[in-house]
């Protein structure tokens, strides 16, 4: 399928998504007529753009570059940037409500938004020049560049610090080699946003242009696991880099660090969506499906899957909305935004399966959006941190002792 076969079949099934979000506890009362109306204009993108073409996409391994554009559109590419940058100037509220409705659509999408954020506009944001600001953050704001950040590497994942790619001083420019793995969007990324050890090892970051010659970034292909998000390597191999373009408002980990934490912050948000759609699913076929002359959804044991389902989406986003509050005001820790990214992950993986139990066979097909959503969060629970790398940074926090090293 090309551009034009999404494009006619999102036209024929324009109508077909009639999602509306479970608020049982009442939460909408606590959120502001701008932040329901940022919700709003998310989620009418997501049905008229993304459910009519996602299955297909995904089981194609399909990245619809398109969608680069109208995110930025729709201002889902830094909402929290200040608007003189191109950003939306809103508040980690609004911005946790945008990625609670692309990951409903889908986790793909969701990544290829909190990367262009999170982890290439908000470092260049709070770490750059204010040359670097005007020249890069508009246009990533817009969409008309896309991209990366490049942390992970082949063989050094949870322990950043042990990362071999380095860049030397070479009087007019930086000598930049080394490799990264596992990086969304790379395969059409403009730009990079990329960690590296200086000639004293201390960790330094560098924004790369697409056209440096030296840089490549050869694309991922066989994954199980968001399959309508582009996913590749950034290879540098003897890459120059302007000097101009080294971040120079921070040294050390706490640069990508400091990034990650805004992402883990969205991927919070981003993971009930992914379980409210397969909740709702859910209740839907429960209501449909008949079994032994009634509804399954009248039978206790469904009843008990439901009901789990609805407590524990209530409890994340209860826990979400108070980590919001204390973004906005200035006071989340990274402890706090590790138990919520940890949390709400396996909350969502949970309700991902119980769903797909519950629709049956019909639960493994494209139908149904909870297979395409687990092996989303699969992923989803490995990046941004492992699900046990957050155990031992809440663990480090209780205790104060670091069981890292």
């Amino acid at each position: 399928m090309n551009r034009e076969d999404f494009e006619r079949l999102r036209e024929s099934r324009l109508g077909q998504d009639t999602f509306d979000h479970p608020d049982f506890y009442l939460l909408d009362e606590l959120l502001t007529e701008e932040h329901k109306l940022i919700r709003s204009s998310v989620r009418d993108w997501v049905k008229r753009e993304i459910s009519p073409i996602i299955e297909e996409a995904c089981q194609q391994a399909y990245f619809p570059t398109w969608i680069v554009k109208q995110l930025g559109d729709i201002g889902c590419f830094g909402p929290q940037i200040p608007e003189q940058y191109g950003g939306g100037g809103l508040d980690y509220i609004s911005y946790g409500l945008a990625m609670q409705e692309l990951e409903r659509g889908d986790s793909g999408v969701r990544s290829t938004a909190s990367v262009q954020g999170s982890l290439v506009m908000y470092p260049i944001f709070k770490f750059g020049s204010e040359e670097q600001k005007m020249k890069y953050l508009p246009k990533l704001a817009s969409g008309e560049y896309l991209g990366c950040f490049g942390l992970t590497e082949p063989d050094h994942g949870s322990d950043p610090s042990s990362m071999i790619t380095k860049f030397t001083d070479e009087g007019d420019h930086y000598l930049l080699n080394g490799a990264k793995m596992w990086i969304s969007n790379a395969p059409h990324a403009q730009v990079a946003v990329v960690w590296a050890k200086d000639e004293e090892g201390v960790v330094r970051g560098l924004i790369v242009d697409r056209d440096s010659e030296g840089f490549s970034t050869p694309e991922t292909h066989g994954k199980w696991s968001l399959r309508a998000s582009a996913t590749g390597e950034l290879v540098f191999d003897n890459v120059k880099v302007p000097k101009e373009n080294l971040l120079p408002g921070v040294k050390g980990l706490k640069g990508p660090l400091t990034c990650l934490n805004s992402a883990r912050y969205g991927i919070s948000w981003g993971a009930i969506g992914a379980a409210m759609d397969c909740y709702v699913s859910a209740v839907n076929y429960a209501k449909e499906r008949k079994q032994f002359g009634k509804p399954i959804g009248g039978f206790q044991l469904q009843q008990k899957k439901l009901s789990e389902m609805l407590t524990e989406i209530t409890k994340a986003q209860l826990l979400t909305w108070r980590l919001g509050v204390l973004m906005n005001e200035g006071r989340a820790t990274p402890a706090q935004i590790s138990m919520a990214k940890r949390n709400n992950v396996e909350m969502a993986l949970n309700i991902a399966r119980e769903a797909r139990q519950m629709h049956g066979g019909m639960g493994i097909t494209g139908e149904y959006p909870m297979m395409r959503h687990m092996m989303n969060l699969e992923s989803v629970i490995t990046y941004e941190g492992t699900h046990d790398i957050h155990l031992l940074i809440l663990g480090m926090e209780i205790t104060g002792e670091n069981a890292f090293i």
